[in-house]
């Protein structure tokens, strides 16, 4: 639905929500309101239909019904993870540095209040060395480390993480894995159970292409009472008492736009993705002032690219530039993390599309 010439490069964000999903979430919202009470409670007509995207998104996720939980995003089934895992005084929790604040800001809550710690294990934006990276993770666990939280897919750079890896040294030291799933899920594909990680937090808007404000929430049953959400003190179900009255028809929305992903197939999704963030790449490397950074095309890519820009040019300001004189839409990275931009390419972009990008990038830099 997007507004006539718009170059929309920028999934890795928001996602934009397929015309047939979005009538779906209006044709769920308008059976709900025919009657409130009877549709949306028990066995009502929408909340079951809500319900039955836990189904959707285990299929895609390699797990079952029961072990996910529908949430408003990332950010939303971090902060649930945070909340729901056990902590004494002086416990250590190990990220790295190059968290999204979705997935960092929940653990430094937690610490401000309950005397914890976090420790941080540091990625370069040029480093894409994951063997190197599992060595700091293994060499950064102590004595009081009980959770490991981390990125599956670096946000700035496209770095895919030794996610199994990673998940095997936490369960090898009784050590909680949690993984920010955010860049991951309906752009590559995703096995939770092959991972091994005990929770696995996305969203449903970004490369899922849901309704804006949803989000899956993966725990594994056999973290038993490691983690336990508040949300399932009465049931697992969508739109259960502990739960209370969710958005069933955005999750029902959330449900059709997961089956259009699997009925494209993840490894095609994935396949299209990457060649065209690779076409990217290379274009990119052309240019002139600017430096890529995150892993070049090979094995373990995603679809997402980015690189530096000159210091003297505020990335904020060229990504403002790039939309109002180009009709172009990419993330700036803030300069905490490399003052440049990103690109995040999905089913419905083209090469056409990156040589558009390419060709107003090398306007703006001259």
């Amino acid at each position: 639905m997007f507004r006539p010439g718009l170059v929309y490069l920028n999934t890795a964000s928001l996602g934009p929500t397929p015309r047939p999903v979005f009538e779906r979430v209006l044709a769920a919202w308008r059976e709900l309101e025919t009657n409130p009470v009877l549709n949306a409670y028990g066995t009502g007509s929408v909340v079951v239909a809500a319900d039955a995207a836990r189904g959707e998104a285990a299929a895609l996720l390699g797990c079952t019904a029961d072990e996910i939980l529908i949430t408003r995003g990332t950010t939303d089934g971090m902060i649930t993870l945070a909340n729901a895992v056990r902590f004494e005084r002086g416990d250590h929790i190990l990220i790295t540095d190059q968290e999204h604040e979705g997935g960092e800001a929940c653990w430094a809550h937690r610490a401000r209040r309950e005397g914890l710690h976090i420790d941080r294990v540091a990625i370069a934006p040029e480093e894409h060395d994951t063997a190197a990276i599992l060595q700091r993770f293994a060499d950064a666990i102590g004595p009081a480390t009980r959770v490991i939280s981390v990125s599956h897919v670096i946000t700035t750079t496209g770095l895919r993480m030794p996610i199994a890896e990673i998940s095997a040294l936490a369960r090898a030291r009784n050590i909680v894995c949690i993984v920010d799933g955010a860049q991951a899920v309906g752009a590559i594909h995703v096995d939770v159970k092959a991972l091994g990680c005990h929770a696995y937090a996305t969203s449903g808007h970004k490369w899922l292409m849901g309704p804006k404000g949803t989000g899956l929430l993966y725990v594994n049953r056999e973290a038993g009472t490691l983690i336990e959400p508040a949300q399932w003190e009465l049931g697992h179900n969508y739109g259960s008492e502990s739960t209370g009255t969710s958005p069933q028809p955005l999750a029902i929305g959330l449900g059709a736009a997961i089956a259009a992903m699997r009925a494209i197939g993840m490894e095609n999704v994935e396949r299209h993705n990457v060649a065209l963030r690779n076409h990217a790449w290379h274009a990119i490397s052309a240019l002139p002032h600017v430096q890529l950074v995150g892993p070049p095309p090979g094995p373990g890519n995603t679809p997402l690219v980015a690189f530096r820009i000159p210091a003297e040019i505020v990335a904020r300001d060229l990504r403002i530039r790039l939309t109002q004189r180009h009709n172009v839409v990419v993330k700036s990275a803030e300069a905490r993390w490399l003052n440049g931009l990103r690109l995040s390419p999905h089913l419905f972009n083209t090469e056409a599309d990156v040589a558009a990008a390419i060709a107003a990038l090398g306007t703006e830099l001259g």
